[in-house]
C-alpha cells in the first residue's frame, strides 16, 4: 500500500531530510585520505546525537540481508556499489567514495547519497560521478503528476546508457515515508508509460547507481556489501522527493 503525504507530512520529512543532509555534508568535509569510514560513519553519529535524530539504517534487516546493518553511514569505497560497512581501512588517495545516510525525526525518514573523490582524482570518475547526478536530476525531473514509475526509471537509464555505464539490475529507489523502504520500488531502468502512476503526495527516493563497467556485481561475505564483478568503480547519488502539485520537491537539500 502507498501511504500519500500531508503538506504538513512533508514538512516533518524535511526536518529529517535536513538532518541527513548535514550528516552527507559534514562526513564529506570529514573524508580524507587517511582517514577511515569508521571515523566517517562516526562523524554521523554524532549529528544524529546533536538532533536527537535516530538512524534509519542501524539494526536494519531487509530480506536479503543474513544480519542487521551495524552502523549509521554507508560507506562505498571504488568498486563497492552500495551497502559497504564502514571499516578501519584508511582512504587512499584518489579513491572514489560513496556515502548513504538515513535518519528518523518524531517518525518521518529521510535519505539520501553522493559520491566524491579523495585527494587526486582521475577524470574517469570524475565523469562517473558527474554522469549519475545527473541521472539522479534527469530521475527527479520525470517525478511529476500524470508520470508514471517507468518515466523515472527510463530518464536514469537513458543517462546512463548514453554514457555507456553499467546499472545493476535488482537494485534502486523506493517509496519512504514513516518507514524508511516502502512501496513502490523505483527502479533505474524503465519503460516510458509503464508502471504506477505517480500522485500527489507520493514520497520516494530516487537513487541510480552507475558503473564503468557491466551490469554485473557480487555480494561481499558481510551479505551487504555490492561489488561490481570486473573491479571497475561505482558512484551512488540520492534524494528524497515529494511529489507535489508545484513539482518534485527535495527533501534532502541542504
Amino acid at each position: 500500500m502507498i501511504e500519500l503525504k500531508t503538506p504538513r507530512e512533508f514538512a516533518a520529512m524535511r526536518v529529517a531530510g535536513r538532518v541527513v543532509a548535514e550528516a552527507l555534508t559534514r562526513a564529506r568535509a570529514a573524508a580524507a585520505v587517511g582517514v577511515t569510514p569508521v571515523e566517517l560513519d562516526e562523524v554521523a553519529r554524532e549529528v544524529l546525537a546533536e538532533h536527537n535524530a535516530g538512524s534509519s539504517f542501524l539494526g536494519y534487516r531487509p530480506g536479503f540481508a543474513p544480519t542487521p546493518y551495524p552502523a549509521v553511514l554507508c560507506v562505498s569505497v571504488n568498486d563497492a556499489i552500495v551497502h559497504g560497512i564502514p571499516d578501519n581501512t584508511p582512504l587512499r588517495d584518489g579513491d572514489l567514495v560513496s556515502i548513504d545516510f538515513g535518519a528518523h525525526i518524531n517518525g518521518w525518514h529521510g535519505d539520501s547519497a553522493q559520491s566524491f573523490i579523495v585527494g587526486t582524482a582521475d577524470p574517469a570518475d570524475v565523469d562517473l560521478i558527474a554522469a549519475t547526478e545527473r541521472a539522479l536530476a534527469a530521475g527527479i525531473e520525470a517525478a511529476v503528476i500524470g508520470n508514471r514509475l517507468g518515466d523515472i526509471g527510463h530518464a536514469i537509464g537513458t543517462v546512463a546508457r548514453a554514457g555507456g555505464y553499467g546499472v545493476p539490475p535488482d537494485f534502486g529507489g523506493h517509496g519512504i515515508g514513516r518507514a524508511m523502504h516502502e512501496s513502490p520500488s523505483v527502479m533505474n531502468e524503465g519503460t516510458p508509460g509503464r508502471g504506477l502512476r505517480l500522485r500527489a503526495g507520493m514520497a520516494i527516493a530516487i537513487e541510480p547507481m552507475l558503473h564503468i563497467g557491466g551490469d554485473d556485481y557480487r555480494t561481499d561475505p558481510d551479505g551487504w556489501t555490492l561489488r561490481t564483478v570486473d573491479g571497475t568503480r561505482a558512484a551512488h547519488a540520492e534524494h528524497t522527493i515529494a511529489i507535489t502539485e508545484d513539482g518534485p520537491q527535495i527533501l534532502t537539500a541542504p
